[in-house]
């Protein structure tokens, strides 16, 4: 049972989020620099505050890159790195190179995948039914570490999958 400040917090991150990508898209949706401060200011709250939403909001598993610069005249791009683009795919594995994956990073990747249109709805059930965390069935933190692992070798075999069909196709 979560607290009401939990739901609060919860909410104000939710916001933060939904602006960000709204900012993002009226920018074109490739990329957009804010300023961290007038971010904070806008929704009352820390910087701190707009670290946590980039850090668990717009990593790589959720296809996004930020790039931080501090100081007086500091600013944070987001940008947008679709799958489709070259090279997208590498950077994906190379983000999740030994890297432990909770559930819900595990299924942002597989939704990425699938609305990049790397996977079909089929493959994801499969996938997502692979990485539950009944399906494996070992405690914390071995879980999450074999779930990257799992996560790992599925996008490896996706791009080979890809790089196989495009050889064939050209």
């Amino acid at each position: 049972m979560h607290s009401g400040r939990d739901d609060r917090v919860r909410n104000l991150c939710d916001e933060i989020e939904n602006y960000i990508k709204v900012v993002l898209a009226s920018a074109g949706g490739t990329s957009v620099e804010i300023q961290r401060n007038a971010l904070a200011d806008r929704f009352g709250c820390s910087p701190s505050q707009i670290n946590y939403v980039l850090a668990t909001r717009f990593g790589p598993d959720r296809g996004y890159v930020v790039e931080s610069r501090r100081g007086g005249r500091g600013f944070i791009r987001i940008s947008v790195v679709p799958l489709d683009s070259d090279g997208a795919m590498d950077e994906l594995l190379a983000a999740m190179e030994g890297q432990s994956l909770s559930q819900d990073q595990a299924e942002d990747i597989i939704v990425r995948l699938v609305e990049a249109g790397v996977i079909k709805v089929r493959e994801a059930a499969i996938m997502r039914a692979a990485i539950d965390r009944r399906t494996l069935g070992v405690p914390l933190p071995a879980r999450d570490e074999i779930r990257g692992r799992m996560m790992q070798a599925m996008v490896a075999a996706c791009l080979r999958h890809a790089r196989e069909e495009s050889i064939e196709e050209g």
